[in-house]
């Protein structure tokens, strides 16, 4: 394996921001065969007939990959951690969040720029903690917190996008995705 860098880096403009705008869950096990660009870890293809679960997300949630790198086993890893803060207690959030817990579902991050990440692409990502909260004053939060983790052999995938002016709808049809189920809550 080549390990030799192929690029630089100039100092971006300040035209980003920071946080989460939504995620989807796919059941893991889900996805097909993985296709991915020449020469690059953008992927073109999660398989086909794929159905995933939209979660809109607003405020206090957060995406980081941490890099594990060990010289003196010769590995390197990725974790990748999802934080979520979920509003409202519903009976129907209980049941799915619990059946979230015992699975290790994939997940595609969309942030506010734009970008579309799959979150535990070859092994899935694990709810490995969180709360169900009431709050104790009238400006506490009631609703869900939810950290899932990742452990992959490489940073979260991007998805493919054929412009910067494509919808994240088509992006994620052109990648193999045939239904985004909306959450029905209120």
């Amino acid at each position: 394996m080549a390990c030799d860098l192929s690029l630089g880096r100039k100092e971006p403009c300040k035209d980003v921001v920071g946080g989460i705008k939504n995620v989807y869950f796919a059941d893991f096990g889900d996805f097909g065969t993985v296709a991915y660009e020449t020469d690059t870890d953008i992927v073109n293809s999660l398989g086909s007939t794929i159905t995933v679960l939209k979660y809109e997300i607003k405020g206090n949630s957060s995406f980081e990959q941490n890099i594990t790198s060990s010289r003196e086993n010769g590995t390197t890893f990725f974790e990748q951690t999802l934080n979520l803060t979920l509003h409202k207690l519903t009976k129907e959030d209980n049941k799915e969040l619990k059946l979230m817990a015992y699975g290790r579902p994939h997940v595609i991050v969309e942030d506010y720029n734009k970008n579309l990440f799959v979150m535990g692409l070859e092994n899935g990502a694990d709810v490995s903690g969180g709360t169900i909260v009431t709050g104790a004053a009238m400006g506490d939060l009631s609703g869900y917190t939810l950290t899932l983790t990742g452990m992959e052999k490489v940073p979260a995938n991007f998805l493919h996008k054929t412009s910067a002016t494509e919808t994240i709808d088509t992006t994620l049809t052109g990648v193999g995705i045939s239904t985004i189920t909306p959450g029905n809550n209120s």
